[in-house]
């Protein structure tokens, strides 16, 4: 999807992506999700206003990560399979917190028909291999989930195992139907926007595609932020509401969807449609690299306060990111990568090269609110390479607090069915690849 909706969070820092920038395509469905609460949380109701963004984020509590199998990262690889794998600890001597495998188990089941029926782009299974543990994953108690996937699965490591966590979350904003001086609008995708797959016209170039429009006899880049900023998609782009806050705008299209509260209460539902083509420039680095933040000031809260308290150079700053987000108003919850609604506290984004869409992996990390198994059910551009991941956690204040701050590293482990190990490699003696049983959708 997104989502996605992501770095997210804390990656606004070193990269300040996040799920609308990170989608890949196809994005059919929606944009990146919400749905369920996070895990060992209770829902929370919709808070009747925005929540400030530079509010700081939530404190981490430490933890010590478990050391990695040795392992080695294959620099260039382009999927787990060809960058190899190595066998993980048992998963008995794993620490499952039973609330959260519990929450692991429930996302598992709804990602299970795509498992079996989807391409692994990592070339680690084939979908038939994941049919034993999907048919015990249906009749498991959730209370027994731990036992599930200590019986179920058997852990792996993709490389060296270095893990880097970033967060992201569904984020709400203040707007309105009619414009107001100062408001920024929120724009859906413009008539004029052309997408233009490169491989029709040149086979080296497949997959690689460009956006532009098309100016007399010529297709010339679409415009960029500052342009777009400055009316040029008047009569172009159907306008879906105003953000009262045009710096919360910004980070919303970085997290590549989220909830506009209008005035007199009415939520307006927003996705990730596309973008304008342009290449994205993160804008956490540049500020960074500039010294314009204190130390303790580089999670995403940090950087909002700074562009509020600095406006003018913060509207500049902002539009060194040529790259823009439209968007499309969506009638039910914005959906993960999978098509299936996603779960804080569970979710993950990875690298679908790297991880099989929809697997659970358990992290051991840093920071203990981002230890334990999540299921990748979510994908994003800036989410690239092994053991690279984007933790979901939902939406409401705690839920952008955590996500705010996330920056964990430590280590992770691929959970494969079992026997998972013995059949790559023995394919990969063979000279196959897994795959799935259909195409991917």
């Amino acid at each position: 999807m997104r989502g996605a909706l992501a770095v997210a969070s804390a990656m606004v820092v070193a990269a300040c992506v996040g799920p609308g920038e990170r989608p890949t395509p196809p994005r059919s469905t929606a944009s990146r999700p919400v749905a369920a609460p996070p895990a060992s949380r209770p829902a929370r109701a919709p808070a009747p206003t925005s929540y400030p963004l530079d509010r700081p984020a939530r404190q981490p509590v430490a933890s010590t990560p478990l050391a990695p199998m040795p392992g080695i990262a294959v620099p260039g690889a382009v999927s787990a399979s060809a960058n190899g794998i190595v066998r993980g600890p048992a998963i008995s001597t794993l620490p499952l917190e039973r609330d959260q495998a519990s929450a692991a188990l429930a996302a598992f089941r709804l990602s299970c028909p795509s498992l079996v029926r989807r391409t692994d782009s990592s070339g680690l299974t084939l979908g038939a291999d994941w049919q034993a543990a999907c048919t015990a994953a249906s009749t498991a108690a959730d209370r027994d989930a731990a036992s599930f996937f200590q019986r179920w699965f058997e852990a792996v490591q993709v490389g060296d195992g270095r893990a880097f966590a970033t967060g992201y979350y569904i984020p709400e904003i203040a707007g309105s139907r009619e414009p107001r001086p100062g408001y920024a609008p929120i724009y859906a995708r413009p008539t004029d926007l052309i997408d233009v797959d490169l491989g029709s016209f040149v086979d080296t170039l497949v997959g690689k595609k460009i956006r532009g429009r098309v100016e007399g006899s010529r297709l010339v880049p679409y415009y960029d932020r500052t342009a777009i900023e400055q009316g040029a998609l008047e009569g172009r782009a159907r306008v879906l509401g105003y953000a009262v806050d045009p710096v919360e705008l910004f980070f919303l299209q970085v997290q590549g969807s989220g909830l506009v509260r209008m005035r007199g209460g009415e939520v307006l539902r927003i996705g990730y449609e596309t973008q304008n083509g342009r290449e994205y420039t993160g804008i956490g680095a540049l500020m960074k690299s500039r010294g314009l933040l204190e130390p303790g000031q580089s999670s995403m809260q940090g950087i909002v306060a700074w562009l509020h308290a600095h406006p003018e150079e913060g509207r500049a700053i902002m539009r060194e990111n040529k790259s823009y987000v439209f968007f499309r108003e969506l009638d039910g919850p914005p959906l993960g990568a999978l098509g299936l609604p996603v779960t804080g506290g569970v979710t993950v984004a990875a690298d679908p090269r790297f991880v099989p869409l929809g697997a659970p992996i358990f992290l051991s990390m840093d920071r203990t609110d981002a230890n334990g198994v999540w299921i990748a059910q979510d994908t994003g551009g800036a989410i690239k390479g092994a053991n690279r991941v984007d933790t979901f956690w939902g939406a409401g204040e705690a839920a952008r607090a955590t996500a705010g701050g996330m920056s964990a590293r430590g280590t992770a482990f691929l959970l494969l069915p079992v026997g998972g190990y013995d059949r790559w490699v023995a394919r990969r003696a063979a000279g196959g690849v897994g795959g799935g049983s259909t195409p991917r959708r």
